[in-house]
């Protein structure tokens, strides 16, 4: 019989398995970056928009088109990530699985009224720093702050 602590260390040694998202951003007051947040489906914390990489689609297509599904959103992705995090996706059976995702700016040129999952998230402007405070994994909230400095100075 396995212990809790053998099945962590298995975990640990599984490799992650890959997920994009964007970073959906404008430049607001005074020039200004903000960040869009959602609310994640389950447990309602804050993210950004993220998904599976798409059979067929580029990785930041499927990032762009997670963003429109997910928060209405519609904008120029950039073909290059900012950065890359990890977290543990909890799924529908209570095992959670690592992830390391894969982070495309966006930015957003219009908000839609009504979108895919509009009925079942929330989605807000922050400043970057606020943004970072606001979600859970580090590895976010890291590049959060970086990515609003980077954009902060032009």
């Amino acid at each position: 019989m396995r212990t809790a602590e053998e099945a962590e260390l298995k975990k640990k040694r599984r490799s992650p398995r890959s997920q994009v998202a964007a970073l959906p951003f404008r430049l607001g007051a005074k020039g200004k970056p903000e960040i869009l947040l959602v609310t994640s489906r389950e447990t309602k914390r804050w993210v950004i928009p993220k998904g599976w990489p798409m059979a067929g689609r580029k990785d930041h297509r499927a990032a762009e088109r997670e963003a429109y599904e997910e928060a209405g959103l519609k904008g120029q992705i950039a073909k290059k990530a900012v950065g890359q995090y990890r977290y543990d996706k909890r799924l529908g059976d209570g095992s959670t699985v690592a992830c390391a995702v894969t982070v495309y700016p966006l930015q957003v040129s219009d908000e839609r009224r009504r979108w895919p999952e509009k009925k079942q998230r929330r989605r807000r402007w922050y400043a970057p720093a606020e943004a970072a405070g606001l979600v859970n994994e580090t590895d976010l909230q890291e590049l959060l702050l970086s990515f609003g400095t980077s954009v902060g100075r032009g």
